[in-house]
């Protein structure tokens, strides 16, 4: 299992051959990441996240020389587009994001979002939201509209890990009575309709792209899917696979799965220029 450290951390068989594969065929490359965690520091409140400028700037470099470069995120796609700043800027023409785990997306090409409704669950539990929040004494949980999902965070509460361990069963209560599914994160859980996860996400767009090399890299439990994806995918010969886990102190649910352990988004922002400096970006 690789330990969490920096850049230089060690990395699996497996990713360095798909990190070999990539510097061989970097125009059939997909890399994709996570934002929150990977991309941006976890903050507070979520509203006021942003992507790590050094970050983003080796994805542009990768942008340039890999064959496609996305976001899978579980925010709503317009959020991640904003916050990280990521329309307009030169590499990532052909950049995608893929917001509330793929139920949204945006592309850079053409400027264009696709927004579906959003379920009537979602509305229904959203009235009951507050009032189970104040009945079990945590009405200061920031409630935070995706518009198809809800996500309830502990994060800026006195004892953040128990007051999510206390939301858990009423928000699974809640959820069931609605026909949602419930996604735990880091100090935070979250309402959404079933039926889309990152690994689906992830599917469609290496049926799109026809890679030879997948990278993905994230930290939460919302990204196992993925990270089962490309170990599935690699197992089979289909494609080459390099797992990234932006490691933190209050998540581990990726380090058995992940090639690579790296400290959190800084580590992430050096692997990803490292990449581009080994491929002359």
């Amino acid at each position: 299992m690789p330990e969490t450290a920096s850049s230089q951390a060690k990395m699996s068989d497996a990713g360095l051959s798909a990190r070999a594969a990539l510097l061989a065929e970097p125009d059939r490359a997909l890399v994709c990441s996570d934002f929150d965690g990977v991309l941006s520091p976890i903050v507070p409140d979520p509203d006021t996240a942003f992507a790590s400028e050094p970050a983003v700037h080796a994805l542009q470099r990768l942008g340039t020389r890999v064959g496609k470069v996305a976001v899978i995120t579980g925010r709503v796609a317009r959020k991640a587009v904003e916050l990280g700043g990521l329309a307009g800027r030169e590499g990532l023409g052909a950049m995608s994001v893929l917001g509330l785990y793929g139920a949204e997306r945006w592309d850079a090409a053409t400027g264009e979002f696709v927004e579906p409704e959003p379920p009537e669950g979602v509305a229904a539990a959203r009235e009951e939201l507050p009032g189970l929040l104040q009945g079990l004494g945590l009405g200061a949980a920031r409630v935070e509209d995706k518009r198809l999902s809800l996500g309830v965070h502990t994060r800026e509460l006195d004892d953040p890990a128990a007051a999510l361990a206390r939301l858990t069963g009423p928000l699974t209560e809640l959820a069931g009575r609605y026909g949602l599914r419930v996604e735990p994160g880091r100090n935070v859980v979250e309402l959404r309709a079933p039926g889309r996860d990152k690994g689906d996400a992830l599917r469609d767009l290496i049926a799109e792209c026809d890679p030879a090399v997948v990278v993905f890299a994230g930290d939460d439990l919302g990204d196992v899917a993925a990270f089962e994806v490309v170990r599935e995918l690699r197992a089979s010969g289909r494609i080459e696979g390099l797992l990234v886990c932006s490691g933190s102190q209050e998540q581990d649910a990726l380090v058995a799965l992940a090639d690579v352990v790296v400290d959190g988004p800084a580590g992430v922002a050096d692997l990803f220029a490292r990449l581009a400096d080994d491929l002359g970006a």
